[in-house]
């Protein structure tokens, strides 16, 4: 798979939590390149499937979450500045200056505008500015933008992807769409391998405002076991080494009460047996991911947490290293080939 190639068509695309649906019509055509059957759902989840060849066959789910953070129009002000608010968790400090599209009846392109350092006040110097007192700025009246925009438009950062030296890529919205990169490419690593069981992919929406998409892939599906993929802390400076992964050396597998033990040792094995580079997640409690949600759906479902690490998360400069969503998709591809075998053997905690 051409990682970069894909990751670039993925990222730009904007699906911001709960307005992903011509996201969804997209990547439901990425899906239709490998799978049998590719449906989209009220809430515009993706489910793809991919018929096993046992006799008495499992249900395994993989999920990745699609959505991305962004923001909404608030109000339109008299001189044509644009006010706004959130959609899942944005740090402010990365706000001024940023460059943004509105998504109206057309894109209209704005800039946040933030106030020079010769205009602030002395007790504004040391503080940072609150999204409240920022504004869209995008060159036209007040009358022009109300023809074209409304409140409630949805807004996403422009962002132009950047490949960076030794395989390592910039974009905003890694977190996921490097995930559903790596459900791509385990659906193209499953047409040359053997597997037994039924395979549903999920790519899931509204996981950054209450992973609501996978409460309801979940409870459709209802899946012998589940793995999720999301993205996990990259290693930058000035931060502590037990919440941080390093880039190039392989996806971090969960483990902790959220995630089922005998089939986290089962792929900790595999990738130690197959040399594909890992490390491991500590995760004491709940981990932040649609794991959290999966786990207890319906009567409960053995769940999985495999992490690509990712460097500045919620920013518009998210980096990864391409390996490791090659890494991700070739263990759990393989663990999907071997684990029928044996897995009555696996304790359920």
């Amino acid at each position: 798979m051409d990682y970069t190639k894909v990751l670039k068509e993925l990222s730009v695309f904007p699906g911001v939590s709960g307005h992903e649906k011509n996201l969804s019509e997209y990547v439901g055509r990425l899906f239709n390149q490998y799978c049998e059957n590719v449906e989209i759902d009220k809430f515009f989840n993706v489910i793809a499937f991919k018929e096993g060849n046992g006799e008495s066959r499992k249900r395994i789910m993989v999920t990745a979450h699609m959505d991305e953070i962004g923001l909404m129009v608030k109000s339109i002000e008299d001189k044509g500045f644009v006010r706004f608010t959130n959609i899942g968790g944005i740090d402010t400090k990365i706000l001024p200056a940023q460059e943004v599209v509105i998504h109206g009846k057309i894109d209209v392109y704005g800039i946040i505008g933030a106030k020079p350092p010769h205009l602030l006040k002395k007790e504004e110097t040391s503080k940072a500015a609150k999204m409240e007192d920022m504004c869209i700025d995008t060159g036209l009246s007040s009358d022009e933008l109300r023809n074209i925009i409304s409140v409630g438009d949805v807004i996403t950062f422009k962002v132009e992807p950047l490949p960076l030296k030794n395989n390592k890529f910039s974009s905003k919205c890694l977190d996921n769409r490097a995930g559903v990169a790596a459900l791509l490419d385990i659906m193209e690593n499953l047409t040359m391998l053997n597997y037994k069981s039924d395979i549903y992919f999920a790519a899931t929406v509204q996981e950054e405002v209450g992973l609501r998409g996978a409460h309801i892939a979940a409870y459709n599906v209802y899946p012998d076991m589940a793995i999720v993929i999301d993205v996990c802390h990259g290693d930058i400076p000035e931060t502590s080494k037990d919440e941080i992964f390093p880039l190039g050396k392989g996806p971090a597998i969960a483990i902790g009460p959220n995630l089922h033990r005998g089939l986290t040792n089962r792929i900790i094995k595999l990738a130690r047996d197959e040399n594909i580079p890992y490390q491991i997640d500590v995760e004491p409690g709940n981990t932040g991911t649609e794991a959290w949600a999966i786990q207890v759906s319906r009567a409960g479902i053995p769940t999985l947490l495999v992490s690509i690490p990712l460097r500045y998360m919620h920013t518009t400069i998210e980096t990864l290293c391409m390996d490791d969503i090659k890494y991700t998709g070739r263990l759990i591809s393989r663990f999907i080939s071997i684990i029928e075998d044996g897995m009555e053997e696996i304790q359920c905690c």
